[in-house]
């Protein structure tokens, strides 16, 4: 028993080991030629405007929130799905009870969406209301006629 936590400690400082010895060996090894154009922001090939420092709308990070949610649904739902067959051939009772759990995992995240939907979090444009800081709520603006 102690052997296998033996062979998990060498591997944890192997891998340890090897993450600091690139980094090290990139800094002693790689070359030095400081430059503007190299310290510069770089993104996707082109020349950055403006600040980098700005305030950016959260609404973004609640949406990216609800995509992730989703991704995980998919990365954990396609394992089941793509064995799912072999698993009614070997036992049914086991298929259902793994189609049932897959049914309630993505209810839960369903009723979450339509929660988050239905307190207006997945509106672009709110409008703060109440003066004290206590009061503040977010409601959504009114939808304005075509």
């Amino acid at each position: 028993m102690g052997f296998d936590f033996g062979l998990v400690l060498v591997f944890v400082l192997v891998a340890v080991g090897f993450a600091f010895g690139g980094v090290t060996l990139s800094r002693v090894l790689g070359p030095r030629a400081p430059n503007p154009e190299k310290a510069s922001i770089y993104e996707c090939g082109e020349r950055p405007i403006g600040v980098a420092w700005f305030n950016f709308n959260p609404r973004f990070y609640l949406v990216a929130l609800v995509f992730v949610i989703f991704e995980v649904d998919i990365a954990l739902t396609f394992p089941v799905v793509a064995v799912y067959r072999r698993w009614v051939e070997a036992s049914p009772r086991l298929a259902w009870v793994a189609f049932l759990e897959l049914l309630l995992f993505t209810a839960i995240l369903v009723v979450g969406l339509a929660w988050a939907w239905a307190h207006g979090d997945l509106e672009w444009v709110k409008e703060l209301t109440g003066e004290n800081a206590g009061e503040r709520r977010e409601e959504p603006a009114p939808r304005r006629a075509a």
